[in-house]
């Protein structure tokens, strides 16, 4: 095996594709940003509200949203879409009606 050897491509075989091809380094971007500035928060699914709520996403369908957990139903599936900031301050404000506290 000699050092001239080439492979298919025409690059030699220490050759790094990012040093020898003349492409920009690609940027992904996000749909939203992460900080999400919207008063009402960044969109969540039922699963993240159970996750923050410390129950089942069953537990939000039956107990929770009778009860006036806001939530957005779209689409023509039904799907339930909630915003965090929302979420937050439905707890806290619950949370202040039955004698609690929040820091």
């Amino acid at each position: 095996m000699t050092s001239d050897r080439r492979t298919l491509s025409g690059f030699g075989e220490r050759a790094n594709g990012t040093e020898t091809k003349a492409f920009a380094p690609l940027e992904v971007e996000q749909s939203y940003p992460r900080h999400y500035p919207h008063p009402l928060g960044a969109p969540i699914s039922i699963r993240q509200v159970a996750e923050l709520l410390g129950c089942s996403a069953w537990t939000v369908r039956q107990k929770w949203i009778p009860k006036g957990l806001p939530h957005l139903r779209s689409g023509p599936s039904g799907r339930l879409t909630f915003f965090s900031n929302q979420v937050v301050a439905w707890v806290l404000a619950h949370q202040q009606k039955k004698g609690g506290t929040h820091r």
